[in-house]
């Protein structure tokens, strides 16, 4: 017989106290959380005291005009926002097998692998599974890694960067990403042969935001060149515009190669032939290894993992 001896169990920790510990992060009032909840002020704040003497801390610091999370409420809130996300996710699962579906897979996904990796994979899914219900998010690395803690997504393809604490994920690396330049097509450009980076120096680019990965690339590249970086730019990372800017002036984009290869293929771009000395760091799946996978998330992570060999020739093991 299995003995459960986890703190929240002896604690008797209960669900509205974690919903308190959110409404608190949010509202910032005790008085404003109690309304949202439904309850009275006096009883939220016994739930709270309650909580903290079982814990032994302090998990909000009363203010005259509020309250504000201490590091210990901070904590709380954190893992209990992950909680009651992953009930919310059993209930959507047990209300979708009850309506004859398999379940429910959150996919959070970058751009490039969005265009040429996820869509087969999802087509994979749905070929063998069509009442699965699949829900992608294409989205920075930096945003999709914070819903992946949130528990709002299960499978991620995005980077990993050095301010992400890896100790509680597990990654599978897929490719290196290399990037090129975009133009409308009969971009005058387009004509010329050995195009080189002093070419183009003068140039009007659209460029990704400042803070971005590619960003940051594409500067040094001009800086390792010995060039002055590009004055004419417009900064963005939305494709509608970037495309449509694109068609409309004599501008150079910088995108990642998979993306520009999508849209040139449609005819609505044209890669230029230059080289640009500069690639994206490397991507893969990236999944919590403190959380189980549910059913429907290992049917969706086996077929990224059967595509990512026809797209990118990259075997991993599928369960």
């Amino acid at each position: 017989m299995t003995h459960y001896t986890h703190w929240f169990i002896r604690a008797r920790l209960k669900t509205r106290q974690l919903l308190l510990l959110v409404a608190l992060a949010e509202e910032g009032n005790i008085h404003r959380a109690a309304q949202v909840l439904n309850m009275t002020q006096p009883a939220a704040s016994k739930l709270l005291k309650d909580l903290e003497d079982v814990l032994e801390v302090s998990l909000f610091d009363r203010l005259p005009r509020g309250m504000r999370p201490t590091w210990y409420g901070e904590t709380m809130i954190r893992h209990a926002r992950v909680a009651l996300a992953t009930l919310n996710e059993a209930h959507d699962e047990l209300n979708a097998l009850k309506a004859g579906r398999f379940g429910q897979v959150n996919v959070g996904v970058i751009t490039a692998p969005g265009l040429a990796l996820l869509p087969g994979a999802v087509a994979a899914v749905k070929r063998e599974q069509p009442n699965l219900r699949i829900s992608v998010e294409i989205e920075t690395s930096p945003v999709l890694m914070e819903r992946l803690e949130q528990g709002k997504l299960d499978i991620l393809v995005a980077r990993l960067f050095a301010e992400h604490d890896k100790s509680k994920l597990r990654y599978e690396a897929l490719t290196e990403e290399p990037v090129c330049a975009l133009v409308r097509p009969g971009h005058p450009l387009l004509g010329m042969s050995g195009l080189t980076l002093r070419d183009v120096v003068s140039a009007g680019w659209i460029v990704p935001p400042a803070g971005s990965v590619l960003r940051h690339r594409f500067d040094l590249m001009y800086q390792e060149e010995g060039l002055p970086p590009p004055l004419n730019v417009i900064e963005s990372a939305a494709l509608l515009f970037i495309t449509r800017m694109l068609q409309q002036s004599d501008m150079i984009a910088v995108l990642a190669s998979d993306v520009a290869q999508y849209y040139a293929s449609h005819g609505i771009v044209a890669i230029l032939p230059i080289e640009l000395p500069c690639h994206m760091d490397m991507f893969g799946i990236i999944t919590r290894t403190d959380r189980l996978l549910s059913p429907a998330a290992k049917i969706m992570m086996n077929a990224l993992k059967s595509e990512s060999l026809a797209v990118y020739g990259r075997r991993l093991e599928v369960d």
